[in-house]
């Protein structure tokens, strides 16, 4: 039987870390992005985080649930491998970015805010290869929250 990773990571008790470092994790990632598009995403992410204070962990928060459900069938075939570093699993497989970008998709056809829109938008080109870079991260992310579970 696999474990459920949206339980995991979204159980009350353990939820506010999982955010705080999923937050981490994304001005990290942000921070570590050099030359022109590294510097049209810091630009982007400085703007929206400007217009919101605190939209990045909101959001992050608000859609943890969906990234679980998209990361459980990687989960699954990761622990059904006995496997013992989710990050380098992940690093692996470049089609998971695909499935964490369809959760952001969805959200940024349905948000009601034209700002966090428009620098999606204009960041959604170049995200794929971002997410890919991040997936070694966030499987070790993962790996934290989910060790003795």
């Amino acid at each position: 039987m696999s474990q459920n990773l949206e339980i995991i990571l979204t159980d009350p008790a353990r939820r506010p870390a999982v955010v705080s470092d999923l937050n981490d994790l994304v001005g990290a990632e942000v921070k570590d992005k050099g030359g022109v598009s590294g510097a049209a995403i810091k630009l982007g992410y400085s703007t929206v985080t400007k217009v919101r204070p605190g939209v990045v962990p909101a959001v992050v928060d608000r859609m943890l649930e969906q990234f679980a459900t998209a990361l459980q069938p990687y989960y699954t075939d990761y622990k059904a491998s006995a496997g013992t570093d989710f990050g380098a699993y992940l690093a692996g497989r470049p089609e998971a970015a695909d499935a964490l970008l369809s959760v952001t998709d969805h959200r940024a056809e349905t948000t009601d805010s034209d700002a966090l829109r428009k620098a999606y938008q204009k960041l959604r080109p170049n995200a794929r290869k971002n997410v890919e870079e991040a997936l070694p991260r966030l499987g070790s992310l993962i790996d934290k929250h989910t060790a003795g579970v």
